[in-house]
C-alpha cells in the first residue's frame, strides 16, 4: 500500500512536466516546417525551417545572412529561416520554367530590413538541393567600399584587380560546389595560359582551375572571368545548370567607389574593377540552363546618398535597368499578420520573450511597423 501511494505521488508530480512538454511540441508544430525547400508549400508561409549547421557552413561561410541575424542564431543555438511568399514565388517560377529558354532574371526589391537577403538565402538553399551550381556573391558593395587589396591589372589596361577578395570568393565557390563539380565531372573547354610556366590545359577539371586561382591569387580575378564563362557555355550545352545569386547587385552600376587611383583626386569607378565584368556577363540572358536571382538594395549604394525610392528602376540606374530588361520584379514586403504572429511564437519557444499579452503584441507591432529587422531589434533587449 505504501509503495502504491509513493508511486502515485511521484506520477502526479511528473504529469505536469509531461503535459508541458506536450504543449511545447504542439505549439512548436504550429511554426515548424519541412526542412527541404523543394517540399515546402504555400500553406506553410510564416513557419520556420531549420538549416543544418554543416550545410550552413558549406553554403554561407563567406556570408549570406545579415550580421544581426547571425548573432541571434548563435544565441538561439540554431539557424532557422522563415518561409515567406517571395521565396516560394521564385521557387515555384523556377520549377515551372523551361530552362532550355534564355535565362530568366528575378530582381528582389523592397524597403530596408524586410528580408531580401533571407529570401535569397532560402532560394539558394533550394538551388543546392536541386543540383544547381551556385554562383553566389553575398554582398557586392564590400568589393567597392572596403577591398582587402588593390593591384593594377596585368590583362586589362587602366583597370584594377582585387586579388584577395577574388581568392576568397573562389574558396566560397569551391565550398558550395566542390561535390557537385566532381559528380558532374566538368572540364575546361580550352587551354588557358597564365604565365610562361603556368597553363591550365583543355580537359582539366574545373576544380583544378579554381584551386589554381586560390593558390596563385595574382590570377584570381582572371580565373573568375574564365570560370564564369565556362559555366555559361557548359550550362548552355546541357552539362549542368547554374543558379546566380547576387546581393547588392545595384552596386555594380553606381559609378563611385571608395578607392583612389594614382592620386587621391582620381576616384576608381566600378567599371575599372575587373571583378565587375564577369558578374555582369553571367547575369546577361545570352545563355540557357540557368537562373539569376538578384537583390537591389538602398544600402548597397557606394556614395552614401539616401535614395528616394526602393524600386529597381531607380536603384539600378538607366544602365543597370537596360542590362537586365526584361526581368521579373519580386517585391519583398514587411511581415503579414500571420508572419508576425509566428515570429513571436518562435521567440517564445526560444525563451527570447518571457511574458506575452495582447497589449505586448500591439505595442511591439506598433514600434516595429512589422518590419522583420525592426522587430528583431525591438525584441532583443526584452
Amino acid at each position: 500500500m505504501f509503495l502504491r501511494r509513493a508511486a502515485f505521488h511521484i506520477q502526479s508530480r511528473l504529469m505536469p512536466c509531461f503535459s508541458t512538454a506536450a504543449e511545447t511540441v504542439s505549439q512548436s508544430e504550429n511554426f515548424r516546417s519541412e526542412n527541404n525547400p523543394s517540399n515546402q508549400r504555400p500553406h506553410e508561409v510564416g513557419r520556420y525551417y531549420r538549416l543544418d549547421p554543416n550545410l550552413k557552413k558549406q553554403l554561407f561561410a563567406l556570408g549570406g545572412f545579415p550580421k544581426a541575424y547571425e548573432k541571434q542564431a548563435k544565441t538561439f543555438g540554431e539557424t532557422c529561416v522563415m518561409i515567406r511568399n517571395p521565396a516560394l514565388e521564385v521557387i515555384n517560377y523556377i520549377k515551372s520554367s523551361d530552362l532550355n529558354r534564355p535565362t530568366i532574371r528575378y530582381v528582389l526589391y523592397g524597403d530596408n530590413g524586410v528580408g531580401k537577403s533571407m529570401t535569397l538565402a532560402h532560394i539558394l538553399h533550394y538551388g543546392h538541393e536541386n543540383d544547381f551550381i551556385l554562383v553566389h556573391v553575398p554582398w557586392v558593395p564590400n568589393w567597392y567600399k572596403k577591398p582587402k587589396e588593390k593591384a593594377s591589372s596585368q590583362t586589362h589596361e587602366n583597370c584594377y584587380d582585387l586579388p584577395i577578395d577574388a581568392a576568397s570568393w573562389l574558396i566560397h565557390f569551391k565550398s558550395q560546389n566542390a561535390k557537385l563539380l566532381q559528380k558532374l565531372d566538368l572540364k575546361c573547354s580550352k587551354d588557358y595560359v597564365w604565365s610562361k610556366r603556368e597553363v591550365t590545359a583543355a580537359g582539366a577539371p574545373l576544380i583544378e582551375l579554381i584551386e589554381h586561382g586560390i593558390a596563385r591569387i595574382k590570377f584570381a580575378c582572371d580565373i573568375i572571368a574564365v570560370l564564369l564563362e565556362e559555366l555559361k557555355e557548359q550550362s548552355a550545352q546541357g552539362k549542368c545548370k547554374t543558379m546566380v545569386g547576387i546581393d547588392g547587385y545595384n552596386a555594380f552600376f553606381w559609378p563611385k567607389t571608395y578607392m583612389h587611383g594614382e592620386t587621391r583626386a582620381h576616384k576608381i569607378t566600378t567599371d575599372q574593377i575587373t571583378l565587375t565584368r564577369p558578374f555582369l556577363n553571367i547575369t546577361n540572358y545570352d545563355w540557357t540552363n540557368g537562373v539569376c536571382v538578384l537583390v537591389v538594395d538602398k544600402i548597397a549604394l557606394t556614395d552614401d546618398i539616401e535614395p528616394a525610392s526602393e524600386l529597381p528602376r531607380y536603384l539600378l540606374t538607366e544602365k543597370g535597368f537596360e542590362h537586365l530588361d526584361p526581368f521579373v520584379p519580386i517585391h519583398v514586403d514587411k511581415y503579414s499578420e500571420l508572419e508576425f504572429k509566428r515570429c513571436i511564437e518562435y521567440y517564445l519557444d526560444r525563451r527570447w520573450i518571457q511574458n506575452r499579452s495582447d497589449r505586448f503584441d500591439e505595442e511591439v507591432k506598433f514600434v516595429s511597423g512589422m518590419n522583420p529587422y525592426a522587430l528583431m531589434q525591438r525584441c532583443a533587449p526584452l
